[in-house]
């Protein structure tokens, strides 16, 4: 369980959808959209060469302390996110 900010993300196995944006001056864990049922999640790194999907896995993984995989959304905003 990783609680930044007063949002908590359960570190159980399965799929999370997550919204990144990306070029953000920190990595934190926003909210949780509920109309989207997806966390909002902003990320240092910029949205070109996979750079920001690397650094969301780092961020997401040193969080849960788990093993994080995206599983759809690659070059998207919204993406699927695999707890392992």
């Amino acid at each position: 369980m990783s609680t930044r900010g007063g949002v908590t993300i359960e570190a159980k196995k399965g799929i999370i959808k997550v919204i990144v944006n990306s070029n953000s001056p920190k990595n934190k864990i926003i909210c949780f959209d509920s109309s989207k049922d997806a966390y909002r999640i902003n990320i240092k790194a910029k949205a070109e060469d996979n750079k920001a999907n690397k650094e969301l896995l780092r961020f997401l993984s040193k969080e849960l302390k788990k093993k994080v995989r995206i599983k759809s959304g690659f070059c998207s905003k919204e993406k699927r996110v695999s707890i392992e």
